[in-house]
C-alpha cells in the first residue's frame, strides 16, 4: 500500500486541513516557506500535526543554498556546490565539513520535530539550470565522497537520507518544474555517469529513500522516471535491490503533466512503483487523489519504520551543543 503526502496552506493548519490528515491514506506531510513565520511558530504548527497524527513524516526541502525553506532562527546551509571550492579543492577537508553541515541542517530540523529533509541532492552539475550549485559537482567520484559525508552527519543527528533525482536530473536543461524535461541521451551514458552516484550509495545501503526525476528519457522508455516501471521496478528495485521508500516527485509539477490529470498521475506513479506520492500546492488535486483514487489494500509499505528518526540517536544528538555551534559556524563562512 502507499500513501499519500500533502501540504497545508499557510502557517496555521485549519480544521478542514487537520481533518483531512487523519486519512488513513496520508501518510506524510511536507512543508514549504509559506508555512514558516519563525521557529516558534513552526513548533506549534508542527504539534498541532503531531496532536492529529502523531505517526505522520514529516518533510520539508531543507537542502541549503538556495532551496532553504526555513531560513530566519535557523543557520544558513551553503549550497553543496560550494562546499569543495571553498575548501581550496580539498577533497579530504571538504567532506570533513560536509559531515558537519549534514549533522547541522539535520538537527536543526529535528529540534523541531521535523523527521526528514528530502537531501541529498544526487544529481550531476551538468547543464540542468534547476540543478546547478545543488549538486556536489559535475563528476560522480565528487558527488559520492560528499554526499556520503553530508549523510554520514545526518545519520549522526538521526535523520534518514533521501536521494534525488533517480536517475539523474543534471543533465538535461529544462525544469521540470516548469515544463517538460526530456533527456535525449542513451543508456549507456545516463547509466555510465548520472546513475552512478545512485547505484553506489544504495550498494553502500546510504539512502533510506529515492525521489525520482520528472524526466522523459525517451531513448529508455517513453515515460517520465517517477512513472516508469522500468527505472522504479526493474532498475532501481531489481537490479540495483533498493530496499528504501520510493517517492514521486510533486504531482503538480509540470512534467507531470504529460500523464494526465492528478488521479491518472497519483495511479500512474503508484503503478510505476512509487510508496509515497507528493501532490503539492494544488488543495482540489489533492483531495481529488484522497477521495477519488482507488487506493491499494494490501498492507502498508514500511514507510513510516523506515524514514523515522532514531529517538535515542536524536536525544544525543541534542546534547551535542557544542558541536552545533562549531558547525554553524562553519556554515556562516561560507556567506562571508
Amino acid at each position: 500500500m502507499s500513501y499519500l503526502m500533502l501540504d497545508l496552506l499557510s502557517i496555521q493548519a485549519s480544521q478542514a486541513e487537520l481533518e483531512q490528515l487523519k486519512h488513513p491514506m496520508v501518510g506524510g506531510l511536507i512543508l514549504f516557506t509559506r508555512n514558516f513565520d519563525s521557529r516558534e511558530q513552526l513548533i506549534s504548527l508542527i504539534k498541532s500535526v503531531r496532536e492529529v497524527r502523531s505517526d505522520l513524516i514529516i518533510a520539508v526541502d531543507q537542502e541549503g543554498g538556495r532551496v532553504q525553506r526555513f531560513r530566519e532562527g535557523f543557520t544558513l546551509i551553503p549550497a553543496m556546490g560550494d562546499i569543495l571550492p571553498h575548501a581550496g579543492g580539498d577533497i579530504q577537508k571538504a567532506q570533513a565539513w560536509s559531515v558537519e553541515l549534514g549533522f547541522l541542517m539535520a538537527i536543526e530540523l529535528l529540534a523541531c520535530d521535523i523527521d526528514l529533509s528530502f537531501a541529498p541532492v544526487l544529481d550531476l552539475d551538468r547543464i540542468s539550470r534547476v540543478i546547478g550549485k545543488r549538486a556536489f559537482g559535475s563528476e560522480p567520484e565528487t558527488v559520492i565522497s560528499l554526499a556520503e559525508s553530508f549523510i554520514s552527519g545526518m545519520n549522526q543527528a538521526g535523520m534518514a537520507a533521501v536521494g534525488k533525482h533517480f536517475p539523474g536530473h543534471g543533465s538535461v536543461e529544462t525544469d521540470s518544474h516548469l515544463a517538460q524535461a526530456v533527456d535525449e541521451r542513451s543508456e549507456a551514458e545516463i547509466r555510465d555517469l548520472d546513475m552512478v552516484p545512485f547505484k553506489t550509495l544504495i550498494e553502500q545501503q546510504k539512502l533510506q529513500g529515492v525521489m525520482p526525476a520528472h524526466v522523459i528519457y525517451p531513448k529508455v522508455d517513453p515515460n517520465p522516471a517517477g512513472f516508469s516501471s522500468y527505472w522504479l521496478k526493474q532498475v532501481l528495485r531489481g537490479e540495483l535491490d533498493f530496499q528504501g521508500v520510493i517517492f514521486s516527485d510533486d504531482l503538480g509539477m509540470k512534467g507531470a503533466g504529460v500523464v494526465g490529470g492528478y488521479k491518472q498521475r497519483a495511479k500512474a506513479a503508484l503503478d510505476a512503483g512509487c510508496n509515497m506520492i507528493l501532490v503539492c500546492n494544488d488543495a482540489a488535486g489533492a483531495a481529488e487523489v484522497l477521495n477519488e483514487l482507488d487506493w491499494p489494500s494490501e498492507e502498508p509499505y514500511r514507510t513510516a519504520k523506515l524514514l523515522k528518526p532514531d529517538a535515542s540517536i536524536v536525544a544525543q544528538a541534542l546534547q551535542q551543543e557544542e558541536r552545533w555551534k562549531k558547525a554553524k559556524t562553519l556554515a556562516d563562512t561560507f556567506s562571508q
